[in-house]
């Protein structure tokens, strides 16, 4: 199934409840044995829900434990009981809101809580991701030649992460992670090896919001040797629960003329090289048993079609990980190619190949 990206808040509008009210009027509801009357508590707590005015009523009393619940989802299943044609399946469904009021189970690494799942549908679970455009944004700005859309570690953070959880992104480029970390309240640190692009990042960085008050933070140095305990023990921080790799796809881009730029390496032999030394540098501080996604697309040399994403795979996999998913995002062409989109086509046509208008996303787990 194709997935459009999306950064969007969730959909409808979210309703705070008293949470103890909520849990005891669910259960008075759940012990009646007569389904009309039933059906006539539900509906009276929809009506209620659906009510511009719903903070009138006592279930939406201020408390110090109160529970958020998104509207369109609670009246979606609050008609569900009210379509059920028996008592016992009526009772099945109540008691299924009932449990996503009275308690919260999240999952092993992020805040999705998996008793109210309908409500976390910002969140992707295909495998193809569909791209009209990116993230523009706040703080987001298109300066940068080669960075990676805000959509990716948007999802990635929301999937892999916890509020206060600390990323790592080793190729931080105009800072896109860190960003997305500040808007999610997660602490992110990136490692820029061009002094004069870290600066901006640094700068561009600032201009979104911190409200939580994590730290962003983009040390200037070669990932291949950076020793990253030391790092992160700038920030009395042991280990990071998230690593976002977006490394040069070879030397489709040139970003500088540093020879340890892996945009430089003399051959996909030494770029694989030093991504592989980044990796292993990498997992010193990635904390066992969390995640490492790798962005990467191939690219042509000579005529032929080269794997480099999934070499680049094989790296990860030779130094233990375990890979969980591989997605597919769809990208438009570069603001070049879409200059000349009639010439690529012929070209397309004439040498016998397929234009790239996809790229990899691999997920990986580091082995506890």
């Amino acid at each position: 199934m194709k997935k459009k990206l999306d950064n969007s808040a969730p959909k409808g509008e979210w309703l705070t409840l008293h949470r103890a009210r909520l849990v005891q009027w669910l259960h008075d509801t759940l012990v009646g044995d007569d389904l009309a009357a039933l059906k006539g508590r539900i509906a009276a707590l929809r009506a209620v829900a659906a009510a511009p005015a719903a903070a009138d009523d006592p279930l939406f009393a201020p408390t110090d434990d109160p529970v958020a619940l998104r509207r369109d989802v609670l009246l979606s299943e609050l008609d569900q009981v009210l379509a059920a044609r028996t008592l016992p399946r009526a009772r099945y469904y109540l008691d299924r809101l009932h449990a996503g009021v009275a308690a919260v189970r999240r999952g092993d690494v992020n805040d999705i809580n998996l008793l109210r799942w309908k409500e976390h549908d910002d969140v992707l679970t295909d495998s193809l991701w569909i791209l009209e455009r990116r993230d523009t944004s706040g703080a987001h700005q298109g300066w940068y030649w080669g960075n990676f859309v805000p959509q990716i570690p948007h999802q990635l953070l929301l999937r892999y992460t916890r509020r206060g959880d600390w990323v790592l992104d080793p190729f931080a480029g105009s800072g896109t992670t860190l960003i997305e970390c500040r808007r999610l309240g997660r602490n992110g640190l990136g490692v820029e090896l061009n002094p004069e692009v870290a600066a901006r990042a640094r700068e561009i960085v600032a201009q979104e919001p911190n409200p939580q008050g994590i730290v962003s933070a983009i040390a200037e140095g070669d990932s291949a040797a950076l020793d990253f305990p030391a790092l992160l023990g700038r920030y009395d921080v042991a280990a990071v629960q998230l690593a976002i790799l977006h490394p040069p796809y070879h030397d489709i881009i040139r970003f500088s003329a540093d020879p340890r730029d892996l945009s430089n390496a003399a051959s996909v032999e030494r770029f694989l090289e030093l991504l592989g030394q980044v990796v292993e540098r990498t997992s010193t501080v990635l904390e066992p048993g969390r995640y490492l996604a790798m962005v990467i697309g191939d690219k042509y040399l000579r005529g032929e079609w080269i794997p480099l994403g999934f070499y680049a795979m094989q790296q990860l996999l030779e130094q233990g990980y375990r890979l969980k998913s591989i997605v597919v995002k769809n990208y438009e062409e570069t603001r070049a190619k879409r200059q000349q989109r009639a010439l690529w086509r012929y070209r397309a046509l004439a040498g016998g190949f397929y234009l790239f208008k996809h790229e990899y996303i691999f997920i990986f787990r580091k082995r506890g």
